[in-house]
């Protein structure tokens, strides 16, 4: 065996691997530009006309580079290594059309068409989590609009636990669940804004799945597929919302972790935010939670409690550098964190901390634990003037059964 090395480099750590046999190494191809334009999209088609002006200084990502439009509307990511996704992070006074990511595996410019749209100083929004939908469940994520109709909020935030399971069932099984989110998300009156769950992703658990991990769509690659970048950020009111994915995985296991490209990735999202700006982070795995002592820890089954990973033991629930986030967002407003997964409407707050770490209940159900029932619904806050209150829970109704 050769004792040259090279280097890959993974979304978690840089690996070094052996090169087999004597021959030259191979020099991969250089990765291409990922370029495009962000444009005022007049009529609302789409579509880049003649005369309909480009947008400057709007945020564009591959999820690994970030930069901000020329004067011309005009971006060029240089060397794009992302993960097949392209987004705009959707300025303040605007909303995307047809959506704010793009597909970039088809190669060419990409065109992001944005429209004016308030921007308001007081509005409300809604955080949901754990949806776990299939088509035994589909009434809970219908009541879960029918909510957002009454309360009529400037948008949702669901944080993770977006489908029944992805984890351990085939390929048929998990598309089926995520063409039935988008379809019923789809009917929402107001924009839906998603953070990825452990639960959507695909086939991991390759000894229930017999999901190969050359599947293309194997981890993270379905949710991609079906509701593009599993992080990006978006502004709206004067706070800058970021989407982060803290599930990692370790070959079979999920656990809470923020990786070091999306750390990294997010020290450059927010180089282009004022530091005066508030930001509200939302995620699936909290940052910070009490409810695994009131579940207890669980040594068995396909989630115990504690996790090792390259030799450093956590809880596997929450997100075990959650350090990492909070110092590279010091020294700015960082009111809100909210998270998901518990299943459990939990409000924590630190003496001498400003953020504080919210999580919300479960649509699916409410959560029986310990003697202790807690209810399902969801949450919603009221911002003004960039203030954000402690919101206001909701139940969902349709109790049925507790799981």
């Amino acid at each position: 065996m050769s004792s040259r090395v090279r280097f890959e480099l993974s979304r978690s750590c840089l690996v070094l691997l052996p090169l087999v046999g004597g021959g030259p190494a191979t020099v991969p191809a250089r990765p291409a530009d990922l370029t495009g334009v962000v444009f005022l999209d007049q009529n609302g088609n789409g579509v880049r006309d003649v005369g309909e002006t480009g947008i400057a200084n709007v945020a564009v990502s591959d999820q690994v580079q970030v930069v901000a439009t020329a004067t011309d509307g005009s971006f060029r990511i240089p060397a794009s290594t992302g993960f097949g996704v392209a987004y705009v992070t959707v300025p303040d006074g605007y909303r995307a059309v047809n959506g704010f990511w793009r597909a970039t595996d088809a190669g060419g410019p990409i065109g992001f068409g944005l429209v004016p749209a308030a921007a308001p100083a007081e509005f409300t929004f809604v955080h949901a989590s754990d949806t776990h939908i299939s088509e035994a469940s589909v009434a809970r994520t219908q009541r879960l609009g029918a909510l957002v109709d009454s309360v009529k909020p400037a948008f949702v935030l669901i944080t993770g636990d977006l489908i029944r399971d992805a984890l351990r069932v085939p390929e048929a099984e998990a598309t089926s669940y995520f063409e039935l989110f988008k379809r019923e998300t789809g009917r929402f009156s107001v924009p839906v804004w998603n953070a990825p769950g452990n639960h959507d992703v695909f086939g991991i658990e390759r000894q229930s799945s017999l999901v190969s991990p050359k599947h293309p769509l194997y981890a993270r690659g379905m949710y991609h597929h079906y509701l593009g970048p599993d992080y990006y950020s978006f502004n709206f009111g004067g706070i800058h919302f970021v989407a982060l994915n803290t599930v990692d995985i370790d070959d079979q296991r999920y656990y809470g972790h923020v990786d070091s490209v999306q750390i990294a990735w997010l020290a450059r999202d927010l180089e282009l935010v004022p530091k005066t700006t508030p930001v509200v982070t939302f995620n699936h795995i909290p940052f910070f939670t009490a409810v695994e002592t009131v579940n207890g820890i669980m040594d068995g089954g396909p989630a115990p409690s504690v996790i090792t990973v390259r030799g450093h033991t956590s809880f596997r629930h929450s997100v075990w550098n959650a350090g990492d986030i909070v110092t590279l967002l010091a020294g700015r407003p960082y009111p809100l964190a909210l998270g998901g997964h518990m299943h459990v409407r939990e409000k924590l707050r630190y003496e001498g901390v400003a953020t504080r770490f919210y999580q919300s209940a479960a649509v699916i159900g409410p959560t029986v634990s310990s003697g202790l029932t807690f209810p399902s619904g969801i949450v919603v806050y009221r911002v003004r003037a960039g203030q954000i209150d402690d919101g206001q829970f909701v139940p969902l109704g349709l109790e049925g059964g507790a799981h």
